[in-house]
Parts: C-alpha cells; sequence; structure tokens
C-alpha cells in the first residue's frame, strides 16, 4: 500500500468515525493513495455451470473463452477444473495463496450436487466464497487476517444486521463439509461468531471491482477486495476525490486501487468517495447507503436536495424516481447548452443555474457524458514538474475529456504512479 507522503492524514471525525483529511492543499490529479487488497474473492455465483470469464486470482478478463483452446495461455486448476487462470504465473500464485489445496476442495465440496446451497439467495453463494477466504487469509497470511479484523463493521450494526442468520448457516456449511485445518480452531479463529463478524466487515468494507464498461448493458462486479487504506475514506454525493481500477491493465498489481483528487481542496479538508455513481437521485442514495452502510447523509447536497418542493421522500416507486433523475438532467442539459454572449450574461446564467439546481456546475464539469457511463471525471496526474493536466479521465469508461471534447482512449496504457 502506498499512501503518498505527507498528502493524508487519518483522523476520527464525531459520528464518522475514522476518516483521511488532506495534510497540505491538494490539487486536482494528484494520486492521493495507491492501496493493494488484502483480500480478493469473486462476485460470481459459486454454482455456474461454466467456467467464469476472469482469472481467479487477478481477475483479468480472459483472453480465450475456453482455456484449453490451442494457443490459449490460460489455464485451469489442476484439482478441480473449475477455477480457470489468465497464465502459469498466476496458476503458480494462486495454488500458493489465495486458491489453496483446502480453498478447493471447500468450494468443489460446497459445489458438488446436490449441492447444500441451491435454493439459498444468490448472496449466500458469494459471502460463502468470502468466508472461505478470509479463514484461508489466517492460515496464508495472519497479519492481514488481522488487519481484516481491526476494520470497522459489527454484527450488530444496523447494515449489517441480516449478516447473523446468513453467518450460522454458512458457518455450519463450513464446518461440516470442509473445516479448515485445526490450528485455527485451536486459536479460536474460526467460529459461528467469528463468521458474522467478518460478514459484517465484508458488507462495511468491501469494493467491487467491476466487469469492461459497455454502452448497451449494466455492469456487475467481477470481484470484491478488501482495501486496509481505502476503507478509511468516508462517502459524500459530491465527493472531491475518486477511484480508479486498472484491472485489465497489463503488468502486475492490476488490482490495486488508485484515488486521485477531482479538484483542489485545502489543508485540513475531509477528502471523500462516492459509494456509488453520483447521479442517483435523492432518495435512492439514502435509501442505498441505510441498507447498504447504515447510516443517512447529512452533506451539503443532500440538505439542499432534501428541502426542495419536489423531495423524492414524497414519491414512491422508482418510475417516479427515474423520472426526477430525467428532470435533473434535462436541468444540466440546457446549462451545458446555453451560450451567453457577454461576461454578464455568463455571470447571469450561472446564477440562475446555481439557483435552480445548486450542484449543476459538479455535474457539468465533473461526469462523463458517454452513454449509460456516469462515471466520475478526475484531471490526469500533474507532469513530473507539477504543471497541471488539462485532460480529465473518466473512472468508468476510461474516456479522455479535453476541451469539452470526450475521445476514446485505451487506458490501459496510462501511467498511474504519479
Amino acid at each position: 500500500m502506498e499512501m503518498t507522503k505527507d498528502l493524508l492524514r487519518v483522523t476520527e471525525t464525531e459520528g464518522r468515525g475514522r476518516a483521511l483529511v488532506a495534510a497540505q492543499p491538494l490539487k486536482g490529479g494528484q494520486i492521493v493513495l495507491r492501496d493493494s487488497p488484502i483480500l480478493l474473492y469473486s462476485a460470481l455465483p459459486l454454482l455456474s455451470p461454466s467456467l467464469h470469464p476472469y482469472c481467479n486470482h487477478c481477475f483479468k478478463t480472459l483472453k480465450q473463452p475456453q482455456p484449453q483452446a490451442a494457443g490459449s495461455s490460460a489455464c485451469v486448476c489442476p484439482w478441480c477444473s473449475h477455477h480457470a487462470f489468465c497464465s502459469s504465473n498466476c496458476l503458480s500464485s494462486a495454488l500458493s495463496y489465495s486458491h489453496s489445496p483446502w480453498v478447493c476442495q471447500a468450494l468443489r465440496r460446497l459445489r458438488d450436487s446436490p449441492s447444500p446451497l441451491s435454493g439459498q439467495p444468490l448472496e449466500r453463494q458469494v459471502q460463502v466464497r468470502f468466508l472461505i477466504a478470509a479463514y484461508n487469509l489466517a492460515i496464508v497470511s495472519p497479519s492481514n487476517f488481522h488487519m481484516l479484523l481491526s476494520l470497522q463493521g459489527q454484527p450488530e450494526d444496523s447494515a449489517a444486521a441480516d449478516t447473523t442468520a446468513a453467518a450460522h448457516f454458512l458457518h455450519y456449511l463450513i464446518s461440516s463439509l470442509c473445516a479448515p485445518p485445526p490450528a485455527l480452531q485451536e486459536q479460536q479463529l474460526f467460529s459461528a461468531e467469528l463468521s458474522a463478524a467478518l460478514l459484517a466487515k465484508d458488507k462495511l468494507n468491501a469494493f467491487g471491482l467491476m466487469e469492461p464498461f459497455s454502452e448497451t448493458s449494466q455492469r456487475s462486479s467481477r470481484a470484491y477486495a478488501i482495501y486496509p487504506k481505502a476503507s478509511f475514506f468516508n462517502h459524500d454525493c459530491l465527493p472531491n476525490a475518486c477511484r480508479f481500477d486498472y484491472v485489465d491493465a497489463d503488468g502486475d498489481r492490476n488490482t490495486d486501487m488508485v484515488i486521485r483528487m477531482i479538484h483542489d481542496v485545502p489543508a485540513g479538508r475531509e477528502i471523500c468517495l462516492s459509494y456509488f455513481p453520483v447521479n442517483q437521485s435523492y432518495s435512492s442514495r439514502q435509501r442505498t447507503l441505510a441498507e447498504d452502510y447504515g447510516f443517512a447523509c447529512q452533506c451539503d447536497r443532500c440538505k439542499v436536495e432534501a428541502n426542495w418542493s419536489d423531495n423524492e421522500e414524497n414519491i414512491e416507486g422508482e418510475e417516479e424516481a427515474e423520472g426526477m433523475d430525467e428532470e435533473q438532467d434535462q436541468e444540466m442539459e440546457a446549462a451545458s447548452e446555453s451560450e451567453p454572449e457577454s461576461g454578464s450574461d455568463i455571470e447571469e446564467a450561472q446564477a440562475q443555474v446555481e439557483s435552480d439546481f445548486p450542484h449543476a456546475y459538479f455535474f457539468l464539469s465533473f461526469m462523463c457524458n458517454r452513454t449509460n457511463c456516469w462515471g466520475t471525471l478526475a484531471p490526469l496526474p500533474p507532469k513530473d514538474d507539477g504543471t497541471p493536466s488539462n485532460v480529465m479521465e473518466c473512472n468508468v469508461c476510461g474516456n479522455l475529456k479535453k476541451d469539452e471534447e470526450i475521445s476514446g482512449h485505451d487506458h490501459d496504457g496510462l501511467s498511474i504512479d504519479g
């Protein structure tokens, strides 16, 4: 993990727990954190009948749909043939770490027909993947396992309340079908209570590594990851920083999370991410945060939108909420298409936009306008001499924006080391 020296500091904030704040003035585009995951696991259903399209170690997209195809560099686990890897190096690393003999045996027994997971919610299939990965972490890297246990999240937390029953069910399955080595039990590192605590940590701290962007379909997570430092970032509905993933990039550390500043901030300001796309409506944001994270957002944007005459708290159903999103989109589009002819006209137009839609500037300046994207734009890192970049990169589709034009760009070749 790399947190650029003297840029961020950890602090405790009232009502928000641990937070990261700027230790000095920060510039748009600055990389303030590059964090490596201590735990990775697949987000895809365990009982899928076919091989998954991603490497089971680094989670890059497999270049060949069938690892056994002629000329393919991909290969499968020699013990189970259910997990594919993009290279012999990934396979070798996985067999000694993330896909150890116990992990392979456990997943195979949980998958074998008739599977005890049949008829259970799909979420259980992903949760059992996490528990297997977490208990394996206790075996292969005790220090990272204890780091995982130090993260926020307890079974009694409101957002994690639904994990207790799941933990007892899944713990029973693991105990009866594929109990981990006795050493863990002797150290009291395997119990139903610990399984519940682990699921709570996962729910509040896991980040999704997303599938490749598509203009025609919604993206889902290909994997989930626990990042020890990135988990300190709190949420804001108008963030001042955003995360960049380069999962399909060549080379190592492709699962690292890179946090870049969206715009300049002064020293002492808390650095926040948005836990979901910023285009979501007020009611949708509040519902997601309450259900998934156990809190009600009181950021500046939410305070303003909560007082609007067409407050979405009074709107029932997703169809009406989508209508509100469309109305906001129309206001932003109208603002962006207006072309005042004089300085006074520009100031008057800006004042009108701020009055009608207080956060229009953020949407117009920092939201990608590519179809089906809704990503956030941040400047590329400053040049070696400190000169700021005037090119904005989307953290979802990877497109670059310069002079109000979006151009397709393969971001796999970008340097993200700063």
